[in-house]
């Protein structure tokens, strides 16, 4: 039988999965070494709130937390992401070459014409019993 579990990569994307953790780690992102205070101020959230959410980040390895003094600061660490983009591509590879296969289709299907739009072809005769076609509407 096949494992597909890969305990660190499930701790990636359950930690991933939250906004509040998607825009601390975007915050981290964009700057380095962000004490703890700095990143809680821009949420409605306690502090302590925003704390659970750096544990959740930390236990997946997407940040690092260093104690100077009495401020701590966190700092991303890109290397588990790494592995989870690297886990996406094979999918998006998956789903390129299917949309190709089906824009080719329809492209295809598109340029042929089909026996029914040709021109002259004559209309199939009415069915036993049917009326013909109504009158014409004048606008």
């Amino acid at each position: 039988m096949v494992n597909y579990q890969e305990p660190a990569l499930d701790r990636t994307f359950a930690a991933l999965a939250d906004p509040t953790r998607r825009a601390l780690i975007a915050r981290l992102g964009a700057e380095q070494d962000v004490s703890v205070s700095e990143l809680a101020r821009p949420f409605t959230m306690s502090l302590p709130a925003v704390m659970k959410h750096l544990d959740v980040l930390s236990d997946a390895g997407l940040i690092t937390r260093t104690k100077t003094g009495r401020t701590v600061t966190c700092r991303l660490s890109a290397a588990p992401m790494e592995q989870a983009m690297d886990w996406l591509s094979r999918y998006q590879r998956f789903w390129s070459e299917q949309l190709d296969r089906l824009a080719a289709f329809v492209e295809e299907e598109s340029c042929s014409p089909s026996p029914a739009s040709a021109s002259g072809a004559a209309s199939p005769p009415l069915p036993p019993g049917s009326t013909g076609p109504g009158p014409i509407r004048k606008k």
